[in-house]
């Protein structure tokens, strides 16, 4: 016998009585200013075993980020939330010698799962297994693939002792074929003993040893404009951010690499104060899809950021072909609870062209505008979304911003051939003003 039940949750409320700190109090405001909250709904799964004793516990929120091609060859991303009736068929209390399995269906034709092991000592989930189907025009409008796709992941759950509640307020994210799975306020127990919960918590490495989330989303470098204007004593100049460090990121299709992309990315988000946040590569993912005639690139940084990039090709010519950027979308979330900050998009981008086969360069910084909010600042920028052959970088196009070290001599050519220009034209008016000075006898 089991039961379980959903709850509905503005996700920009606390999940618990205590708020944020106040440190971090300016930092959130500034970022909620930038888009409204949405509704989401948390489950709870109470599973009972023959003697109606609880054996598997679990209440957590989660939701979905997917990437899907449609009919006219394009990638779109959409979002899946759990709805508020969601049922829990196929859950198993587990044992000694069989894995626990939680499991959910919700809407038409997704499922989730999670199955859990068990040593003399400690448990830990192994396998988390998401199914959508793409048949729910709702979510996915104009798909061209029809019918349920299954993503199996490997857990990132660490070990926890037999008796302990597993907790994990801070939001949490798992990365495969072209889907993020977002989790947030998670409490869960597996192979419960003699049907009583644990007392006793174990903490996921984002949360601190409080009851209450109080983690602010990490950044690689924050810098806020300073309005205190009173205090007489001397104060420093604040510290300029660094350029973000250059990141390596790549995409597969089957074992061949299908996308090569080296780039430091610096977030920068203006509300009533500028904030610049430099994407570490050492803890962002590479994720997205690979197409004949589009491509896309998802980078998760791990904590609050998700930015994706969509390339594709045009014809220049009847024998030639382009590829350039095309999409840029970036979602912030709020790392306490898994809402959506902002997201901002902008389709309309006609920017790193380069012929197909080649790659495109540009050393120096560049901006993409993608709202009147947000902007993405690129540096040491090399990018080949189609193509790649042996795992290698093409022949690069470079961009007009790295050709400053020839537009010297071009312009002292220019300069020379102008003056000589002039000293022509002057000898020819002179010769011309002597000869006037004879006549023909």
């Amino acid at each position: 016998m089991a039961r379980a039940r959903s709850r509905s949750l503005l996700l920009g409320a606390p999940a618990v009585s205590m708020g944020p700190p106040r440190a971090f109090v300016p930092l959130l405001l500034l970022l909620l200013g930038t888009s409204g909250f949405f509704q989401s709904d948390a489950v709870e799964v109470d599973l009972k075993d023959g003697a109606n004793a609880t054996c598997l516990y679990a209440n957590w929120m989660m939701k979905f980020l997917i990437t899907y091609e449609t009919n006219s060859s394009d990638y779109k991303n959409t979002t899946l939330n759990l709805p508020s009736n969601v049922t829990h068929d196929g859950s198993v209390c587990g044992s000694d010698t069989q894995a626990a399995l939680l499991a959910v269906q919700f809407g038409q034709g997704h499922s989730w799962s999670v199955n859990f092991t068990k040593t003399n000592e400690t448990y830990q989930a192994d396998f988390v297994t998401f199914t959508y189907n793409t048949n729910d025009t709702t979510v996915f409008p104009d798909a061209k693939r029809k019918g349920p796709v299954t993503i199996v992941v490997k857990g990132t759950m660490q070990p926890v002792q037999l008796n302990n509640v597993f907790v994990c307020h801070n939001t949490d994210f798992l990365d495969a074929e072209s889907v993020t799975q977002i989790f947030w306020n998670v409490t869960v127990q597996a192979f419960v003993q003699n049907g009583t919960i644990g007392k006793k918590e174990s903490r996921c490495h984002a949360d601190t040893p409080t009851a209450a989330p109080t983690v602010p989303p990490t950044v690689a470098n924050v810098t806020t404009a300073s309005t205190t204007t009173a205090s007489p004593a001397p104060t420093t100049a604040p510290k300029p951010v660094e350029n973000p460090e250059t990141g390596n990121y790549s995409l597969k299709s089957g074992n061949k690499t299908c996308l090569l992309a080296n780039v430091g990315l610096q977030l920068n988000v203006s509300q009533d104060k500028p904030l610049l946040i430099n994407i570490n590569p050492k803890t962002t993912r590479a994720d997205g899809a690979c197409g004949n005639t589009t491509a896309t690139l998802k980078l998760n940084d791990g904590n609050s950021t998700l930015i994706g990039f969509t390339f594709v090709v045009k014809n220049v010519s009847k024998t030639a072909q382009k590829f350039y950027l095309k999409e840029v979308n970036v979602t912030l979330l709020n790392r306490l609870n898994g809402s959506v900050i902002s997201n901002a998009d902008n389709s309309n981008f006609s920017k790193w062209d380069a012929f197909l086969g080649t790659s495109y360069m540009c050393q120096k910084e560049q901006t993409l505008e993608i709202s009147d909010n947000i902007q993405i600042h690129t540096f040491n920028l090399w990018i080949q979304p189609f193509l790649v052959v042996e795992n290698k970088f093409s022949t690069a196009q470079e961009c007009s911003l790295d050709d400053d070290d020839i537009l010297i001599p071009i312009v002292v050519g220019a300069a020379l051939a102008g003056l000589i220009a002039i000293i022509v034209l002057a000898y020819v008016i002179g010769r011309r003003k002597s000869y006037a000075g004879y006549q023909t006898l």
